[in-house]
């Protein structure tokens, strides 16, 4: 049996965790100052009263009581942690963190985080920051900056993955500055800044995130190492195509893949490299259609083996793109139809509107004018009204030379402004 007061912290826990008042518990057999004692502390609860609040909670008794049995927190974080590569120890995590006490915050903190990795792995970033507004707010009561500075950016880039850019900007601008004053390692300050760059080129502010791809190569890539260098330089190598300064660009692309030529230094790093460097050469003007092939081709070589689903359907949307470029549009349509008719697409926000927009160009391209105009228009606004800027102007820009081309089929050729 748990000692008080630790059993009352528990059971009020359980209580309002589920929105539940003290007269919704207590039911027939209990008042509501019995159970007011018992939360406080001030009653020792007997097994009988144990195993009627665990029934009117819906909860294991072991959930009151803490009893070892493999649901308790400490025990459910083990799990998971120590999980075989390829298995799924986050379900019994996530029962036991809704039961938890908060008795250990740091366990719970790192429980947090395991099952928000989780969740924006599969793609489901939604559940993610529900996870992650509960991350945030134990952060910030730890009084750890190393902590509140990871949670805040995962926050950012998860609202970023969601459309959600004036949340996504404020949890980075934050994560930048708590790790700048508290003087944080490189790979925290470095992580922090890399996605607040990301956040400013999405909202069109190029002379922001010029001057922080600055500092970026002044104070931080000289002292990360190569998996974070590498992602440094192709962070940096966007904003340098978004400011038409392509040659710049691609020589930053080119020292990034470099560096993990090999792919030894992580796999998955490897891969998402190569296809964030398909996407960038697949936006320049005109698309570095050869390049984004073979580097695509490589990437797929990995994720066709080891990727997750939100991974494959980011290489599908890809390869939709690269057919469109090369004047597939059969594959192209194909392809594109293919991912965006999933029951669960896992693409972030930028990635499902550049497939939409794709999608609405072969539209036109296949004769259906008016369906394909209405759905870039309608794209177009919905990406204004969410403050990604770089992503409306993209569409717009699409949308005007699609109709510059001729509104034929005979006329829509792959445009200039690289893929929807």
């Amino acid at each position: 049996m748990l000692d008080q007061p630790q059993f009352g912290r528990r059971l009020k826990r359980l209580r309002t965790a589920r929105g539940l008042s003290q007269a919704d518990v207590v039911g027939d057999d209990m008042s509501t100052g019995h159970l007011s004692r018992l939360e406080s502390g001030d009653r020792r609860p007997t097994e009988r009263t144990v195993a009627y609040l665990a029934h009117r909670l819906g909860v294991d008794a072991s959930a009151l009581t803490g009893q070892a049995d493999g649901t308790s927190l400490s025990g459910a974080l083990a799990a998971a942690a120590s999980a075989p590569p390829g298995t799924d120890g986050t379900a019994a995590l996530g029962r036991a963190v809704e039961e938890d006490a908060c008795e250990d915050p740091a366990a719970r903190w790192h429980a947090l985080w395991l099952l928000s990795q989780a969740a924006g792995r599969d793609g489901d970033h939604r559940r993610e920051r529900t996870h992650l507004l509960q991350l945030l707010s134990l952060s910030r009561t730890l009084d750890a900056p190393d902590l509140l500075t990871r949670s805040l950016v995962r926050h950012a880039r998860c609202a970023r993955a969601l459309g959600d850019m004036r949340t996504a900007e404020s949890a980075a601008a934050e994560a930048f500055s708590v790790a700048r004053t508290a003087h944080l390692c490189v790979p925290d300050t470095l992580a922090a800044l890399l996605e607040l760059i990301s956040i400013e080129t999405d909202l069109g502010r190029w002379e922001a995130a010029s001057q922080h791809v600055d500092e970026l190569d002044r104070d931080l890539l000289p002292r990360a190492s190569a998996v974070q260098a590498a992602e440094a330089l192709w962070t940096a190598a966007v904003v340098s195509s978004r400011k038409g300064d392509d040659a710049a660009a691609l020589a930053r692309l080119d020292t990034a893949l470099d560096l993990l030529k090999g792919g030894q230094d992580d796999l998955t790093v490897w891969a998402r490299l190569r296809t964030t460097a398909t996407a960038t050469a697949l936006q320049m003007s005109p698309p570095r259609v050869a390049a984004a092939e073979r580097w695509l081709t490589e990437a797929a070589s990995v994720l066709d083996l080891i990727g997750t689903p939100a991974q494959l359907q980011e290489l599908h949307a890809l390869q939709a793109h690269l057919a469109f470029a090369q004047g597939r549009f059969e594959d192209a349509a194909q392809l594109s139809r293919a991912v965006l008719s999933e029951e669960e697409l896992r693409l972030p926000y930028r990635d499902r509107v550049r497939l939409s927009v794709l999608d609405g160009r072969l539209a036109i391209h296949a004769g259906r004018v008016e369906e394909g105009v209405a759905a870039l228009q309608q794209l177009a606004r919905q990406a204004t009204q969410s403050r990604h800027v770089d992503l409306a102007a993209h569409v717009w820009q699409v949308l005007a030379t699609t109709l510059a081309a001729g509104l034929h089929p005979s006329g829509a050729g792959p445009c200039p402004t690289g893929p929807g």
